[in-house]
């Protein structure tokens, strides 16, 4: 009986000094892991000394406590990222505040000011034909990459046999990771050109809205096609079958069915598509000339303007002073807007997880 005791009361004493150490190593890696940051911040040479203090106590821990370890670590990842984030946000905001307070907030995205952009002499910002090009590129881009993804998305899920399948799936992920300056170089020296010389369009110079629509729209096809096709492939199998025994043909299952079914999922893809429309940046840039007026009309597909992403890109290597607020008050406005693109579309993908009894 004695010998079961000290027994038990060595183990509680292990597990005692363990939890210690565990303790004082978690202690230490947060005092290293702030004076990390700290220094970073303020520029300190001790900024390595903190890092390698860390990643030490990592070491050690990994080796003693491995799996407290490894949740310490998971939660200092989900930690700086909402801090990272939380950063980002509060120094976009803070350095565009000087062009909002210099402007005020509706004449910097109101539609007067002629020129609409100018940086020399009496400084005028107004972020319109930005606003106004983002508008007509997504809504382009969506009109290409909407449609023609809901279809891929069919075709990939419902109606190829099971070979191409598997080709066509992972084809579709490589073709999402190509580069977008790729893109945008095939559209300055492909579509640019034809839409200039064409007869049909004669278009007075290089760059133009529809141009920069067409092939932001190719670049979204592959996520739409692919978020698209999982909303699809998630609809269970019993509810086709059901509707396929009833004598329906297998489009009207399609599109009596599995299209009702998965409409979330597929309405999430297409805002996906929109957040990856409203965000490019190198292909607009590379297309689009530095044009910062408005289109004439307003609404011309054909017109030349800006984008959000290609103004902060085209000029900020030489802007200065209130300038550079100004492209932070785009970069706030661009942020904003694809942020409620994200969380809506991520609303509605829970809506379609509740919807199939995958999520409560």
């Amino acid at each position: 009986m004695s010998f079961t005791n000290s027994k038990t009361t060595r183990i509680v004493r292990s597990i005692t000094g363990t939890d210690r150490m565990a303790i004082v190593a978690g202690s230490v890696a947060a005092v290293c892991l702030l004076g990390a940051f700290v220094g970073f911040l303020v520029r300190s040479g001790l900024t390595a000394v903190f890092v390698i203090g860390f990643l030490l106590v990592v070491g050690y821990g990994w080796y003693t406590r491995q799996a407290l370890t490894a949740k310490g670590l998971t939660f200092l990842a989900t930690v700086s990222t909402l801090l990272t984030m939380g950063l980002i946000i509060v120094f976009v905001l803070r350095e565009a505040l000087p062009a909002v307070r210099y402007m005020g907030p509706i004449d910097l995205l109101s539609f007067t000011g002629e020129p609409m952009w100018r940086t020399g002499g009496e400084q005028l910002y107004s972020l319109a034909p930005a606003i106004v090009g983002t508008l007509v590129e997504t809504l382009l881009a969506v009109a290409i990459a909407g449609p023609l993804g809901v279809a891929g998305a069919l075709f990939v899920s419902e109606v190829a046999p099971g070979w191409l399948r598997a080709i066509l799936k992972p084809g579709i992920e490589i073709l999402a990771g190509i580069p977008s300056i790729v893109f945008g170089y095939l559209g300055l020296v492909v579509l640019n050109p034809y839409f200039a010389s064409s007869s049909a369009f004669g278009l007075p110079g290089l760059g133009s809205l529809l141009a920069v629509g067409l092939v932001v729209g190719v670049m979204a096809l592959p996520t739409v096609v692919s978020v698209a096709e999982d909303a699809i492939s998630s609809v269970p199998e019993s509810m086709k079958q059901g509707s396929l025994a009833l004598g329906a043909t297998e489009w009207q299952t399609m599109t009596g069915i599995t299209m009702p079914a998965a409409f979330s999922g597929i309405s999430a893809a297409v805002l996906l598509g929109v957040g990856r429309a409203v965000g490019e940046t190198m292909a607009a840039t590379v297309i689009l000339g530095n044009v910062t007026d408005l289109p004439t009309p307003i609404f011309d597909v054909f017109d030349n303007t800006v984008t959000l992403t290609s103004l902060i890109a085209s000029q900020y290597g030489n802007a200065s002073g209130l300038h550079v607020n100004a492209l932070f008050a785009a970069g706030a406005v661009l942020f904003v807007t694809v942020m409620a693109i994200s969380v809506v579309s991520q609303y509605i993908e829970r809506r379609m997880l509740r919807t199939l009894g995958g999520e409560r």
